[in-house]
């Protein structure tokens, strides 16, 4: 049976480890050292490693991981990496024969040009493009790409468990409420996560139909959201583009 958990890394990073009991896959570890304790001690081998975009604070641990375990990369193939890998790109299926599950990639650019995501069993790995109740920078990317990348994340199935990359969410949450004062969906969901954090828990995995109701990110053609930036009669891009400024210095 899978089972997917999240390894804590520097002050906010997940990494996430898939398994099935013996074989593991993981995705963007940006530490080594966290991953090699978990695979040791919960005796299991690593075949493969998923990378979602070219970040410091998500390869870093690939060179270490590879020497000690030689599993199979795959990686953007619209980024540079040195390390050997596999390049994936939009449409790509990803057989991971070893925990019986099949991803397919998606091209999500805007935190980084070359950004991807891995798709499967309704399982969604974002890296930083979809956060919890927020999405990712625009380090290289326009905000006409991040849009067009979030809105084809939010077309998956609403059952969809998202996991993304860094514990973002409380912080998140304060920013979305700050929005959509009357949205009791983002109440919850604030109750929610400070419960979870209270006692070391993780926020994540969300769903794709929590970050409908609770993301602004999502909702940039709510009434409420285009009040409150003085936008009403802007398009969903134009909201999106003056939030996601807002949220740089929030």
């Amino acid at each position: 049976m899978l089972e997917i958990l999240p390894i804590p890394a520097f002050t906010d990073n997940y990494i996430w480890l898939l398994h099935n009991g013996t074989h593991a896959v993981v995705v963007d570890p940006g530490d080594a050292a966290p991953v090699i304790k978990v695979l040791t001690n919960q005796s299991l081998t690593l075949d493969a490693i998923l990378i979602t975009h070219h970040h410091s604070d998500h390869i870093d641990g690939v060179s270490e991981l590879i020497e000690r375990y030689h599993p199979t990369v795959y990686a953007p193939e619209k980024e540079r990496f040195n390390f050997p890998h596999i390049p994936v790109s939009e449409n790509d299926k990803i057989q991971l024969q070893c925990i019986e599950l099949e991803f397919s990639v998606m091209d999500i650019p805007g935190h980084t040009l070359g950004h991807v995501a891995y798709y499967g069993a309704n399982h969604l790995f974002c890296g930083d493009t979809l956060f919890g109740a927020g999405c990712g920078r625009l380090f290289e990317g326009t905000p006409e790409q991040m849009f067009d990348s979030l809105q084809r994340l939010a077309k998956l199935p609403r059952h969809t468990a998202v996991y993304c990359a860094h514990e973002y969410t409380e912080h998140n949450l304060r920013f979305a409420h700050m929005l959509d004062t009357n949205n009791k969906a983002i109440v919850k969901r604030q109750q929610d996560a400070a419960a979870k954090r209270a006692a070391n828990l993780p926020t994540l995995p969300s769903t794709i139909a929590l970050e409908l109701e609770t993301n602004p990110f999502l909702r940039c053609d709510d009434i409420a959201i285009k009040a409150v930036t003085g936008l009403q009669d802007a398009s969903a891009l134009a909201v999106f583009t003056a939030i996601r400024k807002m949220r740089n210095s929030f």
